[in-house]
């Protein structure tokens, strides 16, 4: 077991790639604290764990929300006694709407899930980490944080600051024991954008005029076993890094 004995959190575990990352690390002997604002799939992923003998805690709670950051956070270190690994997979897409259409309530929304969310929950684990002088951080980024037009202007924008969030943060503690890296996905098949999420025409052409020579879309197995290697010590080498998942589709 490659996290025996590790207490990690993972957000937006309801579903998804959050749930598979879950699921897998609690498979290798993890402790883990899952967090959804989905209630009903918050705890069937719980039971799902715990039923096939993992150890597992499900906090219903929303990232962009600094109360329930600090719940999270909290809650592994009252239940399990620390936290070693923090996984920031909770994230949510802009309906591609281009930057002359985007809304302050629009870009709001997408900042504070996709940067603000993790910032806080960095924030609140760093001293954590500092003082037992180890600890993993995983961001689970995009290919949008690392070109122009995969996305919406405010997705784009967030993706990209996550990025550079989780650079800065990998070089500044490396000396603290801590690393921190990202996951870069590209198509993976989940229900981020739910059947009836409103798409801008505009913005979805531009940001779709490379979908062609996408080779395949993903599972969420496949990110979270990137997870995992990160999470792991057989990753001790790498920090500050992204590392890109998507069969390729960047490589054109």
């Amino acid at each position: 077991m490659k996290l025996k004995g590790k207490v990690s959190v993972v957000t937006g575990a309801g579903s998804g790639i959050g749930r598979a990352i879950a699921t897998l690390f609690a498979e290798e002997g993890a402790k883990v604290v899952l967090v959804d604002v989905n209630q009903a799939t918050l705890e069937e992923v719980t039971k799902s764990i715990t039923s096939n003998g993992g150890e597992a805690t499900g906090v219903f709670g929303n990232v962009m929300k600094e109360e329930d950051v600090q719940k999270m956070i909290d809650t592994a270190v009252n239940v399990y006694g620390s936290l070693d690994i923090l996984v920031n997979n909770a994230g949510v897409l802009d309906g591609m709407v281009p930057a002359a259409e985007v809304t302050d309530e629009l870009w709001e929304r997408v900042l504070g899930v996709n940067v603000t969310g993790p910032m806080r929950a960095i924030r609140k684990s760093l001293p954590i980490m500092m003082k037992q002088g180890k600890g993993v951080i995983i961001n689970v980024a995009s290919i949008g944080g690392l070109f122009g037009s995969r996305a919406g202007a405010a997705y784009t924008a967030s993706k990209h600051a996550l990025i550079g969030l989780t650079k800065n943060v990998g070089f500044q503690y490396a000396h603290s024991g801590i690393r921190c890296n990202a996951i870069a996905p590209g198509g993976v098949e989940t229900n981020i954008a739910p059947e009836g999420t409103y798409m801008n025409p505009f913005g979805t052409e531009r940001a779709m005029a490379g979908i062609n020579i996408n080779p395949r879309m993903g599972k969420p197995i496949e990110i979270a076993n990137i997870a995992l290697f990160l999470a792991s010590d057989d990753s001790s080498f790498i920090n500050g890094a992204v590392i890109t998942a998507d069969a390729g589709w960047t490589a054109y």
